[in-house]
């Protein structure tokens, strides 16, 4: 007898997993990463949680202080999608049966550190000792105006797809991290990543829907596009490219499913109407953040892959944890 297929992320939690949070508004059916809840008057809860295991999400000899950031800057970036500002956060540690003191002293410092960057506190969690590997995962909660918190469901046919910052640094700079290439501004930006906290809440009252590029920018537009019941249409030749990206994609073209769907950069995927197009640029240059227009929306189902206008076939869409 055939082994049964076991079924996807996306697939799992909407078979077993959204049934479970039906009815609850601020679930939105589980189709994006964050859940809204009522907070006060003016403001709700975004709250998102993120696990980053060791050998998984960062390499086994990463430091513990770039551990402890990359656990809560992925949590940001997924706020930050939502349009919320961070205030606080909880952390669950499960830390190997041969932890040591001074890993977890140096842990905290990587937490405190950005916790004075990013401007939000630590408010409580679990730490336990655990067989497997080191596991974070953190909890983290933003504020965003009632009612207003940014999804992955909204986008509009006709809608422009823009992008925030750079596209495929993450994943070559995982390449560099291993020694498959050479690249230490790649391999940083890797290791480190940087969410876009500050271009996030001023896309509030413009973008009809948003999501962070963590899976790979194909898959993540992609959501967008399933969750908002369309089609989207991308450019390679619109994607931006950081120099050192640039560099290697134009020496081994073989290099461009990884830069599309090789996921860790994230950056903000953004569904805009043309008419808020001029706010879009505002709003990214008042945070400091460069924004790129590289597709749109159409009718239809699933992603376009179009090079000199010309479909192609995407060979890697994004990262798939089944």
């Amino acid at each position: 007898m055939a082994r049964r297929r076991r079924p996807g992320e996306f697939a799992l939690i909407a078979r077993y997993f959204a049934p479970l949070a039906r009815g609850f508004a601020g679930a939105g059916g589980l189709v994006s990463d964050n859940a809204f809840l009522p907070a006060d008057a003016a403001h709700d809860l975004a709250v998102k949680t993120d696990t980053v295991v060791a050998g998984v999400h960062f390499l086994e000899d990463e430091t513990p202080a770039r551990i402890a950031a990359k656990a809560l800057r992925v949590c940001l970036s997924d706020l930050a999608a939502g349009g919320a500002r961070p205030f606080a956060y909880q952390l669950s540690l499960s830390l190997p049966k041969d932890w040591r003191e001074a890993w977890v002293a140096g842990f905290a410092r990587g937490l405190a550190a950005d916790q004075r960057r990013y401007g939000i506190a630590l408010c409580g969690g679990d730490t336990v000792v655990t067989p497997g590997p080191l596991t974070v995962t953190i909890t983290a909660f933003g504020r965003v105006p009632r009612g207003r918190g940014l999804t992955r469901a909204g986008a509009r046919a006709g809608d422009e797809l823009w992008v925030s910052g750079t596209i495929g640094d993450g994943a070559l700079g995982l390449l560099a991290a291993r020694g498959e290439i050479a690249s230490a501004a790649l391999e940083w930006r890797y290791r480190l990543p940087e969410p876009r906290s500050a271009l996030g809440p001023r896309l509030v009252g413009i973008a009809h829907a948003t999501a962070d590029v963590s899976d790979g920018l194909l898959a993540d537009a992609g959501h967008i596009a399933s969750a908002s019941g369309l089609a989207v249409r991308i450019e390679r030749g619109l994607v931006p490219l950081s120099p050192s990206a640039r560099r290697l994609v134009t020496t081994n073209g073989r290099l461009w499913p990884t830069v599309l769907g090789g996921g860790d950069d994230y950056e903000l995927v953004i569904a805009v109407t043309p008419r808020r197009r001029a706010a879009l640029l505002a709003a990214a240059r008042s945070a400091g953040v460069p924004v790129t227009r590289i597709g749109e929306f159409e009718p239809g189902r699933g992603v376009v892959l179009t090079v000199d206008g010309r479909p192609v076939r995407a060979t890697r869409t994004g990262y798939a944890h089944f």
